[in-house]
């Protein structure tokens, strides 16, 4: 989310935040705020006294109550722009949300022909197409093949996982992308059911709500309201004792003044403030309570995937086994990524590139596309080379299908990679090992920094990950978060959560899925 998109004040915000501030002017929607309710009365007065005005001088000139009765408008409607600004935002954000639902393109068969609909027009028990690259467009059910599917957008793993007809891996996300391969899915949900439309409904629920502090504040100043009202009134009684005339603008205009007006008007513009900020870091703060709540958390738990690391594995280091030219690894690296379209094969080139890697050529080859089945990506070329690229276990089992030997010492590294925290890709020529690739989910620059400053703020942080003890360490220690749960289930981290909660601590948890 860029900061033009993220700020409040965009023009169709402050169109529609203005349109409401003259709605808002409605004495039922004002008395929930009793200052400037007793302002609304005033101006009202005022209005009456201006006009009153034009035929009779008694009570001052017209110009000068009618500069009194626009500054008193002026001051309603500011109070009333900062709530329906707040509003206009929850809206415009479900708006967003919705129109992504809407304009996600679905394949569904209709009568055994391949149709394209909107996504919003699925219904439970329709089934759509889903092939590489495409955004499956709703929740459902696989019922035919088998595919490589992106979920980082909603459980904030970088790591792609196979989803296939049959046993429990068959449900999909709407949101989510396919990465390779194609598949057929049934539609599980009811319109207004799906992962989206339960986004949509909680950025709906994100409503402008008096927090604590401003229904204690709202209360004192009614009092100090009422002190002020009768202060007022007696005025008029000492004036007529000491033949002082006071016009009704002038005994306004003093009442406005005395009274708590500036902080009346701007309460809601403090709690819209904290959430202006909130949102300008791409957080969506529920209310302003939760805004004031934010600010006495003494435990924060962090996933560890998009939230502590960037979220999409990258190539670090390539490691060509012994008597393998490291140059000539990285080109045949190389060719064996151009059929990888994922985040990683890009990142492997990329870093080929940065190391020297330059013309490298696939005319007339064969590109090998990475499918779930095989869990390998290469290329067979015009010369007879066959270079393949994969996961340590599938390369190893075409090595030694072929009666080619796997080397001790790239063993060795694919277990000191996986101990760092790091995932091997194991390549291999015509079927014989020739190096290993190191892909890492990198830490987030200025991570560390970030958990000093809270741990300053006497803010406890605790990574929770699925990942197994020696890989939690690994990125813990780098991170420098105070603490970690490795292999963590949902029930592991409600009972740590409640742990803490007993000893009187209130804990945050911080992710980017739904995990």
């Amino acid at each position: 989310m860029k900061n033009k998109n993220a700020s409040l004040f965009q023009k169709e915000l402050v169109n529609e935040a203005f349109a409401q501030s003259f709605v808002k002017l409605n004495p039922k929607v004002l008395i929930h705020n009793p200052v400037m309710f007793v302002v609304e009365v005033c101006t009202i007065v005022m209005l009456i006294v201006t006009i009153y005005s034009l035929t009779n001088s008694s009570q001052g000139s017209f110009s000068y109550n009618l500069i009194v009765f626009i500054i008193l408008l002026l001051t309603l409607l500011f109070a009333n722009f900062a709530e329906a600004i707040a509003e206009a935002r929850g809206k415009a954000q479900a708006d967003s949300l919705r129109k992504t639902r809407e304009e996600t393109p679905a394949k569904v068969f209709v009568d055994g022909v391949v149709t394209m609909k909107s996504s919003s027009s699925l219904k439970k028990g329709d089934i759509f197409l889903c092939e590489t690259g495409d955004i499956i467009p709703t929740d459902g059910e696989i019922i035919e093949g088998i595919a490589t599917v992106d979920e980082s957008a909603i459980t904030g793993e970088s790591a792609p996982v196979i989803r296939e007809a049959g046993g429990d891996k068959s449900s999909v996300t709407g949101g989510t992308k396919i990465l390779s391969d194609k598949i057929k899915v049934i539609v599980t949900t009811q319109p207004g059911e799906s992962f989206l439309d339960k986004m949509i409904a909680l950025v709906e629920g994100a409503n402008r709500q008096k927090t604590p502090n401003e229904i204690a504040l709202t209360i004192l100043l009614a009092g100090f309201t009422l002190v002020f009202i009768i202060v007022c009134i007696t005025l008029k009684p000492f004036a007529d004792y000491a033949h002082t005339t006071i016009s009704i603008a002038a005994l306004i205009s003093l009442f406005v003044c005395l009274i708590p007006t500036t902080i009346g008007g701007l309460l809601s513009a403090i709690g819209i403030a904290g959430m202006d900020r909130a949102l300008q870091a791409n957080v969506i703060a529920k209310s302003g309570k939760a805004v004031e709540t934010a600010g006495d958390v003494d435990v924060l738990l962090l996933d560890k995937t998009g939230t502590i690391t960037i979220g999409n594995r990258r190539a670090t280091n390539f490691y060509p086994i012994d008597g393998i030219d490291h140059i000539s690894f990285l080109e045949k690296v190389v060719l064996g990524s151009f059929a990888d379209e994922t985040p990683e094969g890009k990142s492997i080139i990329e870093l080929a590139t940065k190391e020297g890697v330059r013309g490298v050529r696939i005319s007339g080859a064969r590109l090998i596309k990475f499918t779930a089945e095989t869990r390998t990506s290469g290329v067979d070329l015009p010369s007879g080379q066959r270079i393949r690229k994969g996961a340590f276990d599938a390369i190893k089992k075409i090595t030694v299908n072929a009666g080619n030997i796997f080397p001790v010492e790239t063993e060795i590294k694919v277990n000191s990679i996986s101990s760092n925290g790091g995932t091997p890709l194991v390549v291999a020529e015509n079927e014989k090992v020739i190096g290993v690739i190191e892909l890492q989910d990198i830490i987030k620059p200025g991570i560390r920094e970030r958990f000093e400053r809270l741990r300053k703020m006497g803010v406890k942080t605790v990574m929770v990950t699925g990942d197994n003890p020696l890989t939690a360490k690994y990125i813990a220690e780098k991170s420098g978060v105070d603490d970690f749960i490795a292999e963590a289930k949902p029930e592991d981290k409600l009972e740590y959560i409640r742990k803490e909660q007993q000893s009187g601590k209130l804990v945050a948890m911080m992710g980017d899925g739904t995990n």
